[in-house]
């Protein structure tokens, strides 16, 4: 009889190590089907929107498949100017702490598609449960600059009064919900708001962002038993970028199984997208917030990305994987 040996999950490669990508499966541009809102979450079909890769511009830049939005050029380029502004304002302001003007900062650089594309699909009273690297979803809705260098230097004009630390923003009026630094809370506060929002005969939605590795976590599993039976109007978005701090995703599970897939156990849809193609974000947004206003409830979404900048301004990534 053999001995067991305990699994201990490592990333295929680590600082000095050429990376190898092959074990990735992306299917090609409109390949993943796109189901009626109103379709069961026991369907076949949501086998594939969990675990193909939702993408809709190919390698030209053309918008191709079922996915495609209904989206003007205005609304393109308004999306594309808070992408630009978002990673600008952070290189800025990431310059200065290292001036020292600020004690602490943390960039979302290569994830900027994932808030400005929902911001836009949402409401004005619908409410963001966000995580510290959407900053995208509050210049897509005109969020002062000057309050959030305000905020970041915590100075006498910080709008929140020095009660939060720099990057931790609170704007309710941008449907922005006071950031926490504990992830895994943001999945049970938006239940909870969705669920009330339910209960009150209202029609807003509640919109919540976790990282990966907070999957890993109670909070995950709880908020999705409760948005499952009650089945609350909340869209809940694993943002995957492949990184928890230092700990790669396969801790959390992502060598066995996708996260949207995770959506199964708990009779919701599970949809996988690419979080860089601000197309396929809106698309699928767009899809969830269709069948929440359904009263059919809630939605998983992962968003398939990359955390391309460290951590934050305490993390060196050379460390722990390879810099390329």
């Amino acid at each position: 009889m053999c001995p067991f040996d305990l699994h201990i999950p490592e990333p295929s490669a680590r600082p000095g190590d050429q990376p190898d990508f092959s074990h990735l499966v992306i299917p090609p541009p409109g390949a993943v089907p796109r189901p009626d809102p109103d379709a069961g979450a026991s369907s076949e079909i949501f086998r594939q929107t969990a675990h193909g890769v939702i993408r809709v511009l190919d390698d030209q830049g053309h918008a191709v498949g079922p996915w495609v939005p209904d989206i003007s050029p205005d609304q393109l380029r308004h999306g594309l100017r808070a992408m630009m502004l978002t990673r600008t304002f952070e290189d800025r302001m990431f310059r200065s702490h290292r001036q020292g003007k600020t004690s602490f900062f943390m960039k979302s650089t290569g994830e900027e598609a994932i808030g400005a594309a929902q911001s836009m699909v949402l409401g004005p009273r619908d409410m963001c449960f966000p995580t510290y690297r959407v900053l995208s979803w509050l210049t897509a809705r005109g969020y002062p600059l000057t309050d959030l260098v305000n905020q970041i230097f915590s100075n006498e004009k910080d709008p929140l009064k020095g009660r939060q630390l720099p990057i931790l923003y609170s704007a309710r009026d941008y449907g922005f919900y006071s950031l926490s630094g504990n992830l895994g809370s943001r999945f049970g506060h938006a239940v909870g708001w969705a669920m009330a929002s339910a209960y009150r005969k209202d029609d807003s939605l509640a919109l919540a962002y976790i990282g990966e590795g907070s999957t890993a976590e109670g909070d995950f599993h709880e908020a999705l038993t409760f948005a499952s039976v009650y089945h609350a109007p909340v869209i809940l978005c694993v943002t995957n970028n492949q990184w928890a701090i230092s700990s790669y995703a396969g801790i959390a599970g992502a060598d066995e199984a996708t996260f949207a897939a995770k959506a199964a156990g708990y009779g919701l849809p599970g949809l996988r997208v690419d979080g860089n193609d601000f197309l396929a974000v809106w698309a699928a947004t767009e899809w969830a917030v269709a069948r929440a206003r359904a009263n059919l409830g809630a939605t998983l979404i992962e968003f398939f990305t990359y955390r391309v900048a460290a951590h934050s301004t305490s993390d060196d990534p050379t460390r722990y994987r390879p810099a390329e």
